[in-house]
């Protein structure tokens, strides 16, 4: 990195189709982490949607970024499974991870093709129980919300990010009663 480059911001991406039951997964945890945590401004989270190439932008802005998505594989519905950049390089990641790609795996070969790839993308994933037409979250995966949020929560905390939850900040902040 040259004197002229900022440091790249840390990124939380949600992904999925809001409209497609658990297929909305990433995007109802990254509202999770928004209601329930303050962030700092090194960190940048995003409802990237069914964004595919328009994600672009973001994979070449943070460094590392935290992926939280649904995966396709065959695995028990709501159980929940952590990806790296190693297993990328090793294939072991699902080519197709979930229904709404053209996929970030491949996103991230784009990038990678012009020398602007993030180095750690960490993915967060829950195996999808219901991908029917509904803006809820099925039973299984729902309480993954929560799980999830914790696990990149710890995982910003190990890295150095200050993260404060919401309700503390307030009661920190209240007058004396």
């Amino acid at each position: 990195m040259n004197e002229m480059t900022p440091p790249k911001k840390t990124g939380i991406l949600g992904i999925g189709n809001f409209l497609l039951a658990d297929e909305g997964f990433g995007i109802h945890t990254v509202h999770y982490l928004e209601e329930h945590y303050t962030f700092p401004d090194s960190i940048h989270i995003i409802d990237a949607g069914t964004a595919g190439i328009y994600m672009a932008p973001f994979l070449e802005a943070c460094d590392p970024i935290l992926v939280i998505d649904v995966v396709a594989m065959d695995a028990e519905p709501g159980s929940v499974h952590c990806f790296s950049s190693k297993d990328i390089g090793a294939g072991t990641i699902p080519r197709k991870m979930s229904p709404h790609q053209l996929g970030l795996l491949e996103m991230l070969e784009i990038c990678k093709l012009r020398d602007s790839n993030p180095e750690t993308v960490e993915f967060f994933c829950v195996v999808p129980a219901d991908l029917s037409t509904a803006t809820t979250l099925s039973p299984q995966v729902a309480p993954r919300v929560k799980e999830i949020a914790d696990r990149v929560v710890g995982w910003l905390r190990r890295a150095g990010h200050t993260i404060t939850e919401k309700m503390a900040a307030m009661k920190k902040g209240a007058p004396n009663a």
